[in-house]
């Protein structure tokens, strides 16, 4: 598989990464994401460096054992919604075609 070096930036510091081709879109969102953590917790807390990363990692994971824990993302509920509304659409697709 293709890999991409991609240049990213973390607290205003630059670093090149690895990946494939087909993760970038999802590594650029998880860097926004980290970076906006990383700034957001310097500036409550002024600390910088290790303990920042240190801290920001154990704010991250909290957040996601307690995103796991309250059931996580209903897919089926996805799912069901996703049918929904295209059966709805179909329905009135199908209508718009009779009138013509």
């Amino acid at each position: 598989m293709p890999s991409d070096t991609l240049d990213i930036t973390l607290l205003g510091k630059a670093y090149s990464v690895t990946c494939r081709s087909e993760d970038k879109e999802g590594l650029l969102a998880a860097v926004s994401y980290l970076d906006e953590k990383l700034n957001g917790l310097a500036g409550k807390t002024h600390a910088s460096g290790e303990k920042l990363a240190m801290m920001t990692a154990l704010n991250i994971a909290h957040e996601f054992l307690q995103f796991q824990r309250s059931g996580g993302f209903d897919m089926q509920a996805v799912k069901r919604r996703i049918n929904f509304v295209n059966a709805r659409l179909d329905g009135v697709l199908a209508q718009r075609e009779k009138l013509f």
